[in-house]
């Protein structure tokens, strides 16, 4: 009953994007928990190449089979294609990927075969909604949008179209790659300039990052931002290696949590600056080194994540 009515009353829920693949994964199971209705027929995902929409996806939904994996495994010919032919969907649950499949099927075709399926009772898991939305003439029951936030909705007869939640995601997915660049380079510099192999743990803020300390480091905040600045000048190349690793400026490769979420560029980071004091937690008992990038000017470190009303 009362997921019932947290479902119902729902206007949008908004979560930051967490780094690395455990915490979207731990944050899909949690929106599957929390909002999805086993009645849930279409549910639509908007968000840029890269952003996680494959992954939330894999934690709201473990054991699909996605027919266009980050690996590169192409699921053909397409399940859902193949069942609208048939007329026998064999599966309860179909995923697409809509930009993917309209270089190689027309869009009325793919929105027909989405209709099919939500009208024979399955349920379909639709990458890039907003693309197939003017052809479908009916909205997805739970709209997920992946940007610097992951937004919630489940949309009325009276909004948010996909198009609405995609304007946002799309726009703000820039200072998450800024934000996880700027801290991996300040990690990067941590590790090789000040000696500091790895933080106890990583947290969120608004156009920025979060590096935990359980005890106090003795680090000149200053200077490293300095040289941290020093290597966002340089215009460094970052490139994907693996699934835990990136390569900076063509030299050794660095761990990295989140490796699909970066700029191509060190140049493109935004006003980047650190937080000149450290911040301790008295709830978790940590020390908290900030950085904040995007920001124009000097902003109060204590309301970054300060609620605003923005239609």
């Amino acid at each position: 009953m009362a997921i019932t009515l947290l479902q119902e009353a729902l206007m949008y829920s908004v979560y930051f994007a967490p780094r690395g693949r455990k915490r979207i994964l731990n944050l899909g199971h949690q929106i599957s928990q929390r909002y999805l209705s086993p009645l849930d027929k279409l549910i639509g995902f908007v968000g840029d190449s890269g952003a996680g929409k494959s992954v939330i996806i894999k934690g709201m939904f473990p054991g699909l089979e996605l027919t266009n994996d980050d690996d590169g495994v192409n699921v053909r010919p397409l399940p859902l294609l193949d069942g609208s032919d048939t007329g026998f969907f064999s599966s309860h649950t179909y995923h697409i990927d809509v930009r993917f499949e309209s270089a190689f099927t027309q869009m009325y075709i793919l929105a027909d075969a989405i209709k099919e399926a939500v009208k024979n009772g399955k349920r379909v898991i639709v990458e890039h909604f907003e693309l197939v939305y003017p052809y479908l003439n009916m909205n997805a029951e739970i709209i997920i949008g992946i940007g610097e936030e992951v937004i919630v909705t489940r949309p009325s007869i009276f909004g948010p179209c996909p198009e609405n939640v995609a304007n946002i995601v799309h726009k703000s997915i820039k200072y998450r790659r800024m934000a996880h660049t700027a801290e991996d380079l300040t990690g990067y510099v941590l590790e090789k300039e000040f000696g500091f192999e790895h933080c106890e743990g990583h947290n969120d803020v608004k156009h920025g990052f979060v590096l935990e300390f359980d005890t106090k480091p003795n680090i000149d905040i200053e200077a490293l931002e300095k040289k941290t600045l020093a290597l966002i000048n340089q215009n460094l190349d970052i490139c994907y290696v693996d699934d835990n690793h990136i390569n900076i400026g063509g030299q050794e490769k660095f761990e990295c949590t989140g490796p699909r979420i970066h700029l191509k560029n060190s140049g493109e980071i935004e006003n980047f600056q650190l937080v000149k004091e450290l911040k301790y937690s008295p709830m978790t008992k940590l020390y908290a080194l900030i950085g904040i990038v995007g920001y124009g000017s000097p902003t109060n470190v204590n309301a970054l994540n300060s609620i605003s009303y923005s239609n």
